[in-house]
């Protein structure tokens, strides 16, 4: 089938099979390895991307549910911001370099994504809703302090 997804703010149509994972039109067909394949069950988060702005585990979407909507994967965060600067980091990937909100950076993308998601839906979290906004992404390494400093810290920045 064919399909039109405006990807990180370009238009892009591509041939896929009905049955193509978005997750792997991302990584395999357009070549955006940023969003990453953990677990393929949903359980992890490791590939959350934002459809319309909302966040989702792109291993549970078919490529063509998202023929005709917009996908912002983690290295179209970048710029993205409101600042004006190409390629300037988004303040929630400033926030995890300042806080250590990583180890390996297998979830970050992901996580990072899950965070975008929830400071547009809540822009001043406690720290017991960022814990439970975040609660469908899984980090083996950090034990989420640093992960959930780092998205209250974002807080503060996107406020600003």
């Amino acid at each position: 089938m064919e399909i039109t997804l405006s990807v990180n703010g370009v238009e892009r149509t591509s041939d896929v099979e009905p049955r193509r994972l978005l997750v792997h039109h991302l990584r395999d067909d357009l070549g955006l390895t940023g969003t990453n394949v953990g677990c393929d069950t949903s359980s992890c988060g490791a590939c959350t991307v934002l459809l319309d702005g909302e966040s989702v585990k792109s291993c549970t979407i078919l490529a063509v549910q998202a023929d005709g909507h917009e996908v912002t994967t983690i290295e179209g965060l970048a710029g993205a911001a409101g600042n004006g600067e190409t390629g300037a980091l988004h303040p929630v990937q400033e926030a995890f370099h300042a806080q250590h909100g990583l180890q390996c950076g297998f979830c970050t993308p992901g996580m990072v994504m899950a965070a975008v998601s929830l400071l547009d839906e809540n822009p001043h979290p406690t720290e017991e809703d960022v814990r439970l906004g975040l609660e469908g992404n899984l980090c083996r390494c950090t034990g989420y302090q640093n992960i959930v400093r780092a998205v209250l810290a974002a807080a503060g920045e996107v406020r600003a």
